[in-house]
């Protein structure tokens, strides 16, 4: 959501890509995951959700756009983006992108820490947008590590 506000700022049309990747095990289907972002940006008619079965390069080079926003929460993050980043350019010469600092509140809030407290029943309020807040807690609710 921080990436997302910001980044909507910046530009006329902002794309929400949900990339499907099979080699991770996602708490939430692709079309939950894509109406959970729409319930959460809603309010931003600039914003655009969907999802992608692929490379982000791909979707990017198939509807013409060249920019990507990603967002970064540590120096580690800088450095797998930066490789990203060139890698994609050798698929895409026209990609671009465009690295955005995570407010210090969300630099250390990652989708396995939000599992982690939730699936103890800790308070994950200010991890989460509030409009997917109870989405979360029920999706959670009565699991321990130990049940994944």
């Amino acid at each position: 959501m921080d990436i997302a506000t910001r980044a909507a700022k910046l530009c006329a049309k902002l794309h929400i890509v949900v990339l499907i990747n099979p080699a991770k095990r996602a708490a939430f289907s692709e079309d939950e995951r894509v109406n959970m972002a729409r319930l959460c940006l809603a309010q931003y008619d600039n914003i655009e959700v969907s999802s992608y079965n692929g490379l982000l390069v791909d979707f990017m080079r198939d509807r013409g756009l060249r920019v990507v926003v990603r967002g970064l929460r540590s120096e580690s993050d800088f450095r797998f983006e930066t490789e990203l980043a060139a890698t994609n350019i050798l698929m895409y010469p026209d990609y671009e992108t465009i690295l955005l600092p995570s407010k210090t509140d969300y630099s250390f809030t990652s989708s396995s820490i939000v599992r982690e407290v939730a699936s103890y029943g800790g308070d994950i309020s200010r991890m989460v947008p509030p409009e997917i807040l109870e989405l979360i807690q029920a999706r959670f609710a009565g699991q321990t590590r130990q049940d994944k």
